[in-house]
């Protein structure tokens, strides 16, 4: 059975660039690359979120045929506190806006998505149930 998500793989051709471009995102450096520095990285990954979530690069050229050659297919979304100021900060940095920001259903949740630097669809998202399930996730686990 599905036991919660693992890792996000990403494809670059340039991946030292990438792996600068996301460290100044995210605000951390990657916590592994393979092989390690200083030979150039054919794969790195980032840890991130409160669950440690993995964001995995891996250099194009061993991307299956066809794949990631121009945006679209799945979008994977991270919950962040502040959307518009996110997406502000990604379309500053150089990604180009895929879909704009939209509030879906009863507007408690809005989406946005960015083509990153490197051709990968980046989605972000406000969900007040992710915060409602990590508080109560949290408070479960206090004495």
């Amino acid at each position: 059975m599905f036991r919660g998500f693992a890792t996000i793989s990403f494809y670059a051709d340039d991946l030292a660039a990438a792996r600068d471009w996301y460290a100044e995102l995210l605000g951390q450096e990657a916590y592994f690359q393979f092989p390690p520095a200083p030979a150039p990285p054919a794969y790195f990954e980032f840890r991130i979120g409160d669950d440690e979530d993995e964001l995995g690069f891996i250099d194009r050229k061993y991307a299956p045929p066809g794949a990631s050659n121009t945006p679209g297919g799945a979008v994977m979304h991270w919950h962040v506190d502040d959307l518009p100021a996110t997406l502000e900060k990604l379309l500053a940095m150089g990604a180009k806006e895929y879909t704009p920001i939209t509030t879906h259903g009863d507007s408690t949740f809005t989406t946005a998505s960015v083509i990153d630097p490197f051709g990968n669809v980046l989605g972000i998202m406000h969900n007040p149930h992710y915060v409602e399930i990590l508080e109560a996730r949290q408070s479960s686990t206090r004495p």
